[in-house]
């Protein structure tokens, strides 16, 4: 416990799922919280559930395909806490699904925003306010998609993913001598609202579940701690990277 006393960090994607699983357990883990998503009730319901577990969290609505709003949360953080230490850019969205061939320009072009712009955005502002105090950790989410884009009827999602390690590498280089470190997570199926839309039956639920080498889903909480490796001082001399969490899934394709 208290692997992140006396930072800040600011999330994306707060509102549910993976978001709203770390913005709990760093909490729980002694840090401040800066929290963004597009719905402000859920944000306040989560805001709200952190301070009666004495934490602390603020939250500001916005969309991340907005400069404006990647500014503002960075903002926030020093306005409010007076540093940002951590910056947590997992926002995103599966996008436009279908052949290749029948995805809209407008499709392709809001799902690369949303993905890989809007994360790009948040580290152009997340990185100067980090190098106030001396650096940080920020950490994308990507997905297994981006490293193993075999699947049909996801081009865009798998285009912008794919960017996404691209963008992680770049930066860990570029602002690895003012110790920002940077990392990705290429996380599996994981049991959120989302993957149960997509998954509305049991025979697509149970071929899901058989692609992992694990035979089953992850829940947020479990990709949460992930997160809190890369956030925390344990990844130290870690930068650069993109770390599958996928339960074997990008080993077991049978």
């Amino acid at each position: 416990m208290n692997r992140l006393n006396n930072k800040v960090a600011l999330i994306t994607g707060a509102s549910a799922g993976i978001g709203r699983a770390t913005a709990k357990l760093f909490a729980a883990e002694g840090a401040k919280l800066v929290l963004g998503a597009r719905r402000a009730d859920e944000l306040a319901s989560l805001v709200a559930e952190i301070e009666a577990a004495g934490g602390q969290a603020v939250s500001l609505a916005g969309d991340v395909r907005s400069e404006d709003y990647a500014q503002a949360l960075a903002d926030l953080a020093i306005e409010r806490y007076g540093r940002l230490d951590i910056a947590f850019n997992n926002a995103g969205t599966l996008g436009e699904a279908g052949p290749s061939t029948g995805v809209s320009a407008a499709g392709w072009n809001d799902t690369l925003a949303i993905n890989l712009t809007g994360s790009f955005l948040g580290a152009k502002y997340q990185i100067p306010a980090m190098l106030k105090h001396g650096g940080g950790s920020l950490i994308f989410t990507s997905t297994f998609v981006g490293y193993s884009a075999a699947f049909p009827g996801v081009a865009a999602y798998a285009a912008s993913k794919s960017g996404l390690i691209g963008l992680t590498q770049a930066l860990a280089a570029e602002y690895g001598p003012q110790n920002v470190r940077v990392n990705a997570i290429l996380p599996g199926a994981v049991d959120t609202d989302m993957y149960r839309e997509m998954n509305d039956t049991p025979e697509k639920t149970a071929f899901v579940t058989g692609l992992h080498a694990l035979k089953r889903v992850a829940t947020p909480e479990e990709v949460a701690r992930s997160v809190l490796y890369f956030a925390s001082d344990d990844s130290s001399f870690v930068s650069g990277t993109a770390s599958l969490i996928d339960g074997g899934l990008s080993i077991n394709r049978t």
